[in-house]
């Protein structure tokens, strides 16, 4: 199955947490491509500018075990959810699973606020350029945001 994930962190050296977790992800997918990186502050959250990607993966990992994956490769990672959008050292998040629509207690898939957020649509536009993008761009487009790499 393709999926994209979201990779994000801005504590400590969060560019270098960027690139160790999506080594991390890769082995959990028989492909994968990672985005350029992107820098943006923080949305609806404090602390320093985070380092953002998103990657694509083909799997055979059902979707939640999946994230369970994802969730030990953050924990790994040293993240604490100490409060909600509190600032971390690596953030996982999947944003879509094929064409499935997952609503569950611990995952939903599409993920429900991706297209909102610039530091999504614009890398996910990287590994992604056959989805259609166009209408999501246009509402990110005011949303500072600054490539990396």
């Amino acid at each position: 199955m393709t999926c994209f994930i979201a990779l994000g962190a801005n504590l400590g050296d969060a560019r270098a947490q960027v690139l160790q977790a999506a080594k991390d992800v890769a082995v959990l997918g028989t492909t994968s491509q990672l985005s350029k990186l992107y820098a943006s502050a923080p949305w609806q959250a404090d602390g320093p500018d985070y380092v953002n990607a998103v990657m694509r993966l083909d799997t055979h990992l059902n979707a939640p075990a999946l994230l369970v994956q994802l969730q030990a490769i953050e924990q790994q990672a040293g993240r604490v959810r100490s409060y909600t959008n509190a600032p971390r050292t690596l953030d996982l998040d999947v944003l879509l699973y094929g064409s499935a629509r997952i609503e569950s207690p611990l995952l939903t898939v599409p993920h429900p606020r991706m297209w909102e957020r610039a530091f999504v649509v614009l890398p996910l536009r990287d590994v992604a350029p056959e989805l259609n993008l166009i209408a999501q761009l246009k509402a990110v487009a005011a949303q500072p945001i600054r490539v990396l790499n």
